[in-house]
C-alpha cells in the first residue's frame, strides 16, 4: 500500500497520533489527514483554525509533514503527476453530481 487517506471525524486523536504511529511502523510511504470541518485541535489546523490537510510523507523510516490549506497545491511525492488544491480536496466530498 502506498497512501492512506483518513478523513477526520470525533476521534481525531486516532487519526493524527495512533495511527499515525502504527502507519509508520508499518512503512506505508505517505498518509494524509485531511479535516475539511476543521474538528482536531489548533495544534493541527493552524490559528485560526481552518480547514487543513496534513500529508506524512516517510522520509528514513520518520513521516515529515507538510500541511496544505484553501488554494495550496498538494505536493504528493508519491503521486507528483497529482494536480490538485486543498480546497478541491476539501469541497469534493460537498459537490453532488449531475445527471
Amino acid at each position: 500500500m502506498r497512501l492512506i487517506v483518513e478523513v477526520v471525524s470525533t476521534n481525531w486523536r486516532d487519526d493524527y497520533l495512533k495511527k499515525l504511529a502504527d502507519y509508520e511502523a508499518l512503512g506505508i510511504p505517505e498518509y494524509w489527514v485531511v479535516d475539511y470541518a476543521v474538528l482536531e485541535a489548533s495544534h493541527y489546523t493552524g490559528q485560526p483554525k481552518q480547514p487543513t490537510l496534513s500529508l506524512y510523507a516517510l522520509v528514513d523510516s520518520e513521516y515529515q509533514v507538510s500541511q496544505f490549506r484553501q488554494s495550496d497545491p498538494i505536493f504528493s511525492p508519491t503521486f507528483p503527476e497529482l494536480h490538485l488544491t486543498a480546497e478541491q480536496v476539501f469541497t469534493a466530498s460537498r459537490s453532488t453530481p449531475t445527471n
